[in-house]
């Protein structure tokens, strides 16, 4: 039986022909399951007896709520791998995370706004689950500034971890605030005691939420690929082209016959 060696695509040379194999089949789970997703949730779901039509956001809101959180769990743990054993690619994937998670927090707050204007009668409220949330949209874009702000690679990778690992305390903030605190926010449908949601609605959410992870992996694993090359640049697997499919060879030209 042959034994996988995972270790070995710790180096950023054989990671980066990994996620080049991956990502398209992620990307096309993604599709998939969006198109089902939603079909789902707009064609098969029922009306919610209170909330109408508009509860239908949540089949976009919820998901991208608990990507944001997620990424930036998982992004602060490669920052901090990188930051203890100084490994390259841990630092190359919590720089391709933070985008994604941006977009996944911009996403929450902004598809929770559309929610709250029809049901709390104002698009904004500085309710403790709205203001944790928007605190990790700040976080993510401090973290992408302060990378670009420090040109040393290096430099940067360790000043962004320390950002990362601070600021994840934030995240079970965001999960429990609706428990410590009298929130206008609505507590978890869906928990490990059951659901109180109808089961088209909780079908059309796990398939959305399933679309969310196959999309995230996907466009990080295409990222780290594109971050592999610009911080590789200088080696000679990049310089010499290694990474790219080689041309197809030419057929040699034909001697012109000379008369004699």
């Amino acid at each position: 039986m042959n034994t996988i060696h995972w270790f070995k695509f710790a180096s950023p040379q054989n990671f980066y022909a990994l996620a080049g194999r991956l990502w398209p089949w992620f990307a096309a789970s993604a599709a998939l399951l969006a198109l089902i997703g939603l079909w789902v949730a707009f064609f098969v779901a029922p009306v919610d007896a209170q909330q109408g039509q508009c509860y239908r956001i949540i089949f976009v809101h919820v998901p991208a709520s608990q990507m944001s959180m997620f990424i930036y769990v998982v992004m602060a743990a490669w920052a901090g791998f990188g930051l203890a054993f100084n490994t390259r690619l841990s630092c190359m994937m919590a720089s391709a995370l933070a985008p994604t998670g941006a977009g996944f927090t911009f996403l929450s707050l902004a598809t929770g706004a559309l929610w709250g204007k029809p049901m709390w009668g104002t698009w904004w409220v500085w309710d403790a689950r709205l203001t944790s949330e928007l605190i990790l949209l700040f976080l993510y874009l401090g973290f992408l500034a302060l990378q670009s702000a420090i040109d040393d690679p290096r430099r940067a990778d360790k000043a962004c971890a320390v950002l990362a690992l601070v600021g994840v305390v934030n995240v079970p903030i965001i999960y429990f605030s609706v428990y410590w605190w009298n929130t206008l926010h609505q507590g978890a449908s869906v928990s490990i005691k059951g659901s109180s949601m109808a089961t088209p609605m909780l079908v059309g959410l796990v398939i959305m939420l399933l679309a969310f992870w196959m999309y995230a992996i996907a466009v990080v694993l295409l990222r780290v690929r594109c971050i592999i090359l610009d911080r590789e640049r200088h080696t000679e697997w990049v310089s010499q082209g290694e990474f790219v499919l080689q041309p197809v060879p030419s057929f040699p030209r034909r001697r012109e016959s000379r008369m004699h």
